[in-house]
């Protein structure tokens, strides 16, 4: 997603935007010391950020412990592939390093306006729109994908997500549909 780097006006376009938080963090980094978060959010950064680059996804920005990213429409099913991937390695990754907490990936599909937006001097590619809002605020206990994402999906990436209401949203196959799914 090279090009999006290299918007400099405000840009709309159509993206899968994704939204992954780490539940439970806050509680394992309370006596931790700032170096030891710092060095932990720097090897989960660098692991995150290959999964999603390798699907050719481009992180906007980390926000402590969550990340907002995105992909282009013509890869949204490697890209939910990866997402799969980012969820169940990403808990497997925490677990190895004794990290109490676990994956919540939100995705939402469809237009933002895009750009570089900052200080003068600092100018970093952001995204907005509802889309990136209504990707941040979709229910979700583990990955969750919203309507308009799974209706883009071919037949076989579509296999591994069911149907969860209300609102609908399309869960792992194995995750149950718990009451207060959120």
């Amino acid at each position: 997603m090279q090009n999006l780097t290299n918007i400099n006006k405000p840009t709309k376009k159509e993206l899968l935007v994704v939204f992954s938080d780490l539940s439970g963090f806050s509680r394992y980094s309370r006596g931790k010391s700032d170096n030891e978060l710092f060095q932990t959010m720097s090897e989960y950064a660098e692991f995150t950020g290959k999964i999603i680059e390798a699907a050719s996804g481009k992180v906007v920005k980390y926000i402590g412990d969550s990340i907002l990213f995105v992909f282009p429409e013509d890869r949204i099913d490697e890209a939910v592939v990866a997402l799969k991937s980012l969820k169940d390695t990403g808990d497997n990754w925490l677990k190895q390093r004794d990290i109490p907490a676990r994956h919540i990936i939100k995705a939402h599909f469809g237009s933002v306006v895009c750009g570089r937006l900052g200080t003068e001097s600092d100018k970093r590619f952001d995204i907005y729109g509802e889309t990136v809002n209504i990707a941040a605020l979709t229910a979700s206990q583990g990955l969750a994908l919203t309507a308009q994402v799974f209706r883009k999906l071919n037949s076989v990436t579509r296999k591994l997500f069911k149907k969860h209401t209300p609102p609908i949203t399309y869960i792992q196959v194995e995750a149950n549909h718990a009451r207060g799914y959120r």
